[in-house]
């Protein structure tokens, strides 16, 4: 039983030189047939160019988590500051950069994953994502196509069916190109504000103009209407495709990985299973007309979006061949479906769930989960789990576990507090998982950080001191926490010291506007806003008029996305605190798993590898080798992709946390990584790193 090769089922280019899109092709294998680098000399690659953007935040919150693609012998990627460029990609050497916030007034807002390259004879062009906006530039130079909506970009929050301004709504993952058009998701809100809708939306490439749409939230008449309340379409945001999209151009269908519906924690105003929400959808790429759905999560209380593109892969199982897709979950589960029908290649069991207890919300009885392949991080959290690191830590994570609900997946968010395991950023993650074409094996990264899910009541006005107070914890505990503490981890700041940071004016502008990974609060009425911002200067101001206060209708919200660690910061259960898994598709059998990243601390006091968190994926190639970076340890990686040992490790500037590419020009290989740091607390950095045989 073997896997066959997928370029010609998905389309991807011929040529083996390149990284020509997001995912390394369109069906996203994050697969190379590069050789030149193997298991034997390995050992000597050597850095080979590094190349400097010059904008991380000195602050330490910018990120990068582009997978750059190599087109010819030029590759085009994004800053820590959100610019375009396009470098030689065998020196590094700068071509050209495009900053789509050089504007007065404008700053950076939201991540960048990658661009997009189309031709068409001598017409090449970049797509790019940037805030709200979608940019074709022009792939030689770096400057914007003027025909393309009429300046050389279209407005992304155009279009939806309703108004969305003053709400989030930024690119962050490019899409695919079909013919003439480019296919695109987008991120939006999905907080206990109002929120915007997650609609997949075609736009011809030459001029911009919009050419389909596919409604996530069903609008009457459509299919699926009925899983929403009727006015759902009206009101209810999210059910985005914000992680990628992937392309099967011989057949020309797209298929999307859609999100959870607004608001992440609580659904009572959005009672039923939610379609298109947390779905793979498998749309005609010419008309978006829906082809067949698979939902993962109904009724979604846990924020568990589908977090990566599906992979694209033909095998041949049971005597038959099947085309067909995986997809990774935050859950750390892998759905593999028959691309032709949706229909699912191993068995799925639907599991009974726990009620919620809270007021107003109905939890959907069952969830469905794969029988195989196993899940590629554990299930649960119980005291047996607690780490045993010192007897001090364990103590102490036992004392807090036993106040909690845990134990199984899929309990209901609550005020008592819930335990979120795999947490809220997997599991499985936006860097993807990669596939050998030869040996049908899924390669995947895994966090096993257990996370803490406390509800607040906000429907009564007087269980807080000011308005400002109450706006505080509607809009803003989620991430700053209740006390405003902030969540250095999530690169949210503490907010004890606003006075002294922000004049009144500038706080108002950053809500007004949002800045890096921080939302717009635009939609707030002005009342409201004056409200918040003398509350978070710890200044006495009137409440707001009654009738600008926002009532969304949603009574709870969440004391922050809380990691559960230890008293010394170190997760709150045993290792692996992060794994390299390799998975066999068709057996549905797990191969191997490994620890992905250490703690040096803990490595020099005789404590084995345990993993680290990790952001940002897997390479495989046919030299044998799986690439990534990841962890928080700053390491770049290579393993041996048969027995998962590894062969070898380089330090970067900062954390490696996106996906690397890999490459040939003239004759050498390279293997790059975006080194941007700024997650989990760490450094923010500004660099490409390329890495050769002498």
């Amino acid at each position: 039983m073997a896997l066959l090769a997928s370029q010609a089922a998905t389309g991807a280019a011929p040529a083996v030189r390149e990284w020509r899109a997001h995912g390394g092709d369109p069906g996203h294998t994050q697969y190379s047939p590069l050789d030149q680098i193997q298991a034997r000399n390995v050992h000597r690659l050597r850095v080979a160019w590094e190349y400097r953007s010059g904008d991380a935040r000195a602050d330490n919150r910018s990120q990068i988590q582009c997978n750059p693609i190599v087109v010819g012998s030029v590759l085009y990627g994004t800053s820590a500051g959100l610019k375009a460029f396009a470098l030689d990609a065998a020196t590094g050497r700068e071509l050209w950069t495009f900053d789509p916030f050089a504007g007065p007034g404008q700053r950076p807002v939201g991540v960048n994953r990658g661009v997009v390259y189309w031709e068409d004879g001598e017409d090449r062009r970049i797509l790019l994502g940037a805030g709200p906006r979608l940019y074709a530039l022009d792939a030689r130079t770096g400057r914007p196509v003027a025909g393309f909506g009429g300046d050389g970009s279209v407005d992304l929050r155009e279009g939806l069916g309703r108004d969305v301004t003053g709400l989030h709504l930024v690119s962050t993952t490019p899409g695919v190109v079909w013919r003439d058009l480019v296919i695109v998701g987008m991120r939006v809100g999905e907080g206990p504000g109002p929120t915007a809708p997650g609609h997949v939306r075609a736009y011809e490439v030459r001029s911009g103009r919009l050419r389909w749409t596919f409604h996530t939230i069903p609008r009457p008449g459509e299919l699926g209407h009925d899983t929403w309340p009727p006015d759902a379409w009206t009101r209810v945001g999210g059910a985005n495709a914000w992680s990628g999209l992937s392309l099967d151009a011989t057949q020309g269908v797209v298929f999307v990985p859609t999100g959870s519906a607004a608001y992440d924690f609580w659904g009572g105003n959005r009672q039923g299973a939610n379609l298109f929400a947390n779905c793979v959808l498998a749309l005609d790429a010419a008309t978006g007309r829906r082809l067949w759905h698979y939902q993962v999560v109904h009724h979604d209380l846990w924020d568990r979006d589908l977090p990566a593109a599906p992979i694209l892969f033909t095998l041949r199982r049971g005597g038959r061949t099947v085309e067909a897709l995986a997809q990774i979950t935050k859950s750390a589960h892998v759905f593999v479906l028959d691309r032709r029908t949706g229909q699912p290649v191993f068995p799925v069991e639907e599991r009974p769930v726990p009620p919620s207890d809270l007021d107003g919300e109905t939890t959907w009885p069952t969830q469905p989960v794969p029988l195989r392949p196993p899940p590629f991080a554990r299930q649960a959290f119980t005291e047996e789990d607690a780490t045993d690191r010192t007897p001090e830590a364990r103590a102490r994570v036992l004392e807090r576990l036993r106040g909690l609900r845990t134990g199984r997946p899929f309990i209901p968010p609550s005020r008592q507090g819930t335990v979120i395991f795999p947490g809220f950023d997997g599991g499985g993650e936006w860097g993807g998982a990669a596939v050998d074409p030869a040996t049908g094996i899924l390669y995947v990264n895994s966090s096993e950080m257990p996370w803490i899910l406390t509800m607040v009541p906000v429907s009564s006005k007087d269980a807080f001191a000011s308005p400002g107070a109450r706006i505080y914890v509607q809009y803003c505990a989620s991430c700053h926490g209740l006390e405003r503490g902030g969540a250095p981890q999530q690169a949210a700041p503490a907010l004890l010291d606003v006075a002294q940071r922000f004049a009144a004016p500038d706080l108002r502008d950053l809500l007004e506007k949002g800045k890096g990974t921080m939302p717009s609060f635009g939609f707030l009425p002005t009342g409201d806003k004056e409200a918040l911002v003398s509350f978070l200067r710890n200044e006495t101001a009137p409440g707001p008029k009654e009738e600008e206060t926002v009532e969304p209708g949603i009574p709870y919200t969440s004391t922050g996305y809380n990691r559960f660690l230890d008293p010394d910061g170190y997760p709150a259960v045993k290792p692996p605190w992060g794994t390299l898994n390799a998975i066999d598709l068709v057996r549905g059998e797990t191969r191997w798993q490994v620890p992905l990243g250490e703690y040096p601390k803990l490595t020099r006091h005789g404590v084995p590898p345990t993993g680290t968190e990790n952001y940002g994926g897997p390479i495989v190639t046919a030299g044998g080798l799986v690439f990534i970076a990841a962890t928080r340890d700053e390491m770049f990686r290579a393993f041996d992709k048969a027995t998962g040992r590894a062969l070898w490790q380089a330090r970067l500037p900062a954390g490696g946390y996106a996906t690397p590419s890999t490459y040939e020009v003239d004759g050498r290989q390279y293997v790059v990584v975006a080194a941007g740091g700024g997650k989990m607390g760490t450094r923010a950095g500004d660099a490409y790193v390329a890495f050769a045989l002498p």
